[in-house]
């Protein structure tokens, strides 16, 4: 299927979310610059020592997660397909006195943009529901990395995708195996509720048999699938925060976040029966 309409309704949505990003306190853009990093516990603890490893960030947004990981010392490269959202990268990359790489793309193209080949790819909190088939999203993912090189995601859970937050309280509506699109438009954007701006978005669901058996099929080996009840981040209604400063429903009936890690074995991974 064709889907430029909604790619080009998602990337003008994302044009405009750049600016109303960088000004929000979610992004704290001022301590950042000072050296702050935006990375969360997840992902840091699961990257660990990434210092000289070539490094493909997907759907960077504008680009503040590829910089903290070039600050820990990885050659980073990040995609993203907003325009604007590269063009800032861009900026910081300079102003920050780094050396990553943006290239504005669609993620599922990179590898038409992209030659080179990665120890790591990562894409984290939020990238895959812009996707509507994950086929080709994980062949891109085997296509960029090295031979014994390894995939991290860490995600929002899919059963968290299946509740329409324009209603208070949120409401099941969506199916956990559904492949229609879904179209929201609605004031604000998770960064800042309180923004006139319109989000005008098509995202689409994926369960995580989904995930792991499109990864599997593109010749990855699944190391790892991890679910945690706690988010880093205060985004779904009625989250309680933890000791841990972590969020998490008070009832914990489900997880919020999933990890998963897998790596590229040589001739890819042989089945076994």
């Amino acid at each position: 299927m064709d889907y430029n309409k909604e790619f080009e309704i998602n990337r003008k949505t994302w044009n405009t979310k750049v600016a109303v990003h960088a000004e929000s306190e979610f992004y704290d853009l001022a301590n950042f610059t000072k050296g702050k990093t935006s990375l969360q516990k997840y992902e840091k603890e699961a990257l660990g020592n990434i210092s000289n490893k070539k490094l493909l960030h997907l759907q960077c947004h504008f680009g503040q997660d590829t910089l903290s990981l070039a600050r820990m010392g990885a050659k980073c490269t990040g995609i993203d397909i907003s325009d604007e959202g590269i063009k800032l990268a861009k900026q910081l990359n300079v102003e920050l006195k780094l050396d990553a790489k943006f290239v504005c793309c669609n993620v599922l193209d990179t590898s038409e943009y992209v030659s080179e080949k990665f120890d790591i790819v990562f894409t984290s909190y939020g990238t895959i529901g812009w996707l509507p088939d994950l086929g080709p999203w994980a062949q891109m993912i085997s296509e960029r990395l090295k031979t014994g090189g390894f995939f991290y995601i860490v995600e929002f859970h899919p059963i968290a995708w299946m509740f329409d937050y324009t209603f208070s309280p949120p409401v099941m509506k969506y199916g956990y195996y559904q492949k229609e699109a879904i179209y929201e438009e609605y004031e604000g954007t998770y960064a800042d509720k309180n923004s006139k701006m319109v989000s005008k978005e098509y995202g689409w669901n994926h369960s995580l048999g989904e995930v792991i058996t499109s990864l599997a099929e593109a010749g990855l080996h699944i190391e790892y699938l991890k679910e945690h009840d706690a988010s880093p981040y205060d985004i779904f209604p009625g989250l309680i925060k933890n000791e841990r400063g972590m969020f998490e429903l008070e009832n914990k009936m489900y997880p919020l976040i999933f990890e998963l890690k897998a790596i590229k074995k040589p001739n890819g991974f042989l089945k076994t029966h």
